[in-house]
């Protein structure tokens, strides 16, 4: 094999933040050189005095294997023999002020299992994938047009084993997540998982948001094969993966990238520009080209090495602000004298533009919570920042905001539930109710909800009814499906064990139904015919809390009519306006026995007569249970 360098080339793509497959070169590389076995590694330290490589081959002795500089742009690198495949390896960086930093891999591929934080030597090549039929499919569709129901995954607390000596954590690995969590979202029906703190990260409590190895699939949970493994397995049962992936900071921690040579090469050296005085992080340098390269870099080998589908990007308001979550003085205007950080705002169009156009049907998601124009716009078109979807936040807001009333006072806040229809189509959202709304205080989404006990599962049965009727993709985060009582928390497994109780189980089989609606009728998820697809039939009924409208099939066929009642009184004498005179089939309600309701229904046929009622010229009467949604479906 010809000797592997980081050569002119690398060096000028890099200094230009085109070296996509800059993961390829810098890291830890498995090579034969020379007739030898060992690995080569490089690493951008631009300011370092000098660099070795320290590990288990070397008895972490820092004169062993100097590191060479390569170049004026600050790449050095060392073939080292005999280093192998699962050898922990450090880079020790000599700064120019003499002090001795010892850094984990920027670009490694496999961490140490916390609390060790050094790299591990991997080698990701040579895994045999068999999802090529999900992928030629996913080539072929538009997710935008395409039925997107996500699980959301913290994958160290969705099931755990019982706590051993041996294992204090009870980790399930990911060959055991692959085959328990297809199965389990097979069945209930979603399209897609999102998977939390799957990049390494050394504290549990960050769930994943304070990243150190940006390249590494979490050692938690296994090796970076059998992280692929488990996209692999989820693919072949036609599910798809998301990854949280966070761009927008990264923790202070001594091994990782701050002050990664010595000086701010990451990150900007003024506080003001490069620290989240409240999170206690750095900030990326967006103006920085090898900085833009890594993380550019970074998504793509998600997607391309991995076979991930799409990135939910975290706290895109955070990079897009220059003074988020800062006071006067804490922050430097641009050069406009505004706020909007111009830097990151051609990061994220150089991401989304690359990211989109080399992986068709793959998906880019901005958890972006301001009313920032065009997130979703096109780049070239519209002067977009060019993402897929956008989370709905200002839609989870006022929804848990609603159905956190007593339903006496919900008539005096109706208008909570129709705000979201002003703005529904401004950009391509997904409605997220994830798990930073069950955590801190925020109660579980069950304990949210008023009333009794029983009360609770009739509101969130409506709730969710609502939410899957209204325009926008889907995300629950997990255990919030079957009504779990308890807060999450990252340190322990959902509480299965209350699908032993009735409700619970009842809760968790109409989710289940829910989805397979959802995925049965292109009325629901067809989202690009914007306000054509959606119709109020009553949004104004506030005195009974009872909303009505229509979502119409690209098509015009299998249209659904959906009626909610948000309060727990019976109407036996409802009617509710349909403009054509076609029989409407009952095809899912709440109110059902089978979910723990009281309305059975004999005939699920339902017939308009003549006769105004909500502007529309016929109307069905159908007597409403109470806190009952029932949806119909009409050609």
């Amino acid at each position: 094999m010809a000797k592997m360098e980081f050569g002119e080339l690398d060096q000028y793509l890099f200094g230009q933040a085109t070296h996509y497959d800059i993961y390829k070169k810098l890291g830890a590389h498995p090579v034969t050189q020379n007739g030898k076995s060992g690995t080569y590694f490089a690493v951008w330290a631009p300011n370092a005095e000098d660099v070795s490589v320290v590990g288990e081959f070397n008895d972490w002795d820092p004169e062993r294997h100097p590191m060479k500089k390569t170049g004026p742009i600050g790449v050095w690198e060392t073939f080292v023999a005999g280093a192998k495949v699962g050898d922990l390896y450090k880079f020790c960086i000599r700064a120019m002020d003499g002090r001795l930093l010892y850094k984990a891999d920027p670009y490694a591929s496999w961490s140490e299992m916390r609390p060790g934080n050094a790299s591990r030597i991997a080698d990701i090549t040579g895994f045999k994938w068999g999802d090529a039929a999900w992928m030629k499919k996913r080539k072929e569709t538009d997710p935008r047009r395409a039925a997107l129901s996500i699980y959301e995954v913290h994958p160290g607390s969705w099931k755990k084993h019982p706590a051993s000596e041996a294992d204090p954590d009870g980790f399930y690995s990911y060959r055991e997540l692959a085959h328990e969590l297809a199965d389990y979202v097979k069945r209930m029906g979603y399209t897609h998982v999102e998977l939390m703190g799957i990049a390494e990260h050394p504290f549990d409590g960050s769930w994943g948001y304070q990243v150190t190895g940006y390249y590494a699939p979490t050692a938690r949970f296994g090796s970076p094969k059998e992280f692929k493994y488990l996209v692999n397995y989820l693919h072949k049962n036609k599910i798809g993966v998301i990854l949280d992936w966070v761009p927008a900071h990264f923790p202070k921690d001594a091994h990782g990238l701050a002050e990664f040579d010595g000086t701010c090469i990451y990150e900007h050296s003024d506080p003001r520009q490069g620290e989240h005085p409240d999170w206690g992080t750095k900030i990326f340098n967006y103006g920085k080209n090898e900085v833009k390269n890594f993380l550019i870099a970074n998504a793509l080998y998600w997607i391309e090495e991995f076979h991930v589908d799409g990135l939910r990007v975290d706290a895109v308001a955070s990079m897009l602000y220059l003074d988020y979550g800062k006071k006067d003085g804490q922050w430097i205007a641009n050069k406009y004298g505004g706020n909007e950080n111009l830097e990151a705002i051609e990061f994220f169009k150089h991401l989304n533009t690359l990211i989109l156009g080399r992986n068709k049907g793959t998906m880019m998601i901005a958890e972006e919570s301001t009313a920032w124009p065009k997130v979703t716009g096109d780049v070239e078109k519209e002067n977009g920042l060019g993402f897929t979807f956008k989370w709905n936040m200002g839609w989870m807001h006022d929804f848990l905001e609603y159905m956190k009333l007593d339903p006496y006072f919900r008539k005096f806040n109706h208008n909570k539930m129709t705000f979201s229809m002003t703005y529904a189509f401004s950009e391509a959202y997904i409605l997220v109710l994830s798990h930073d709304e069950v955590v801190h205080l925020k109660c579980s989404m069950i304990n949210k909800m008023p009333g009794e006990y029983d009360d609770k599962f009739e509101n969130l049965k409506a709730g969710y009814s609502f939410m899957m009727g209204h325009p926008g993709k889907k995300l629950l985060f997990m255990g919030q499906e079957f009504g779990q009582f308890q807060e999450w928390s990252e340190a322990r497994e959902l509480d299965w064990y209350l699908l032993r109780e009735a409700r619970h189980q009842q809760l968790q089989d109409y989710v289940r139904d829910l989805q397979m609606m959802y995925k049965k009728y292109p009325a629901l998820y067809a989202d690009a015919n914007g306000y054509d697809g959606f119709q109020w039939i009553n949004a104004d009924d506030a005195d009974r809390s009872i909303y009505s409208f229509i979502r119409w099939s690209p098509t015009k066929r299998n249209n659904l009519l959906f009626v909610c009642n948000f309060t727990p009184v019976e109407r036996k004498d409802y009617w509710v306006g349909v403009p054509q005179k076609k029989q409407c089939k009952l095809i899912l309600s709440s109110a059902d026995p089978a979910y723990g309701g009281q309305h059975h229904v004999d005939n699920p046929v339902f017939k308009p007569v003549k006769g105004e009622c909500d502007g529309q010229p016929y109307h069905v009467a159908y007597p409403l249970a109470p806190y009952e949604v029932a949806i119909f479906a009409f050609n």
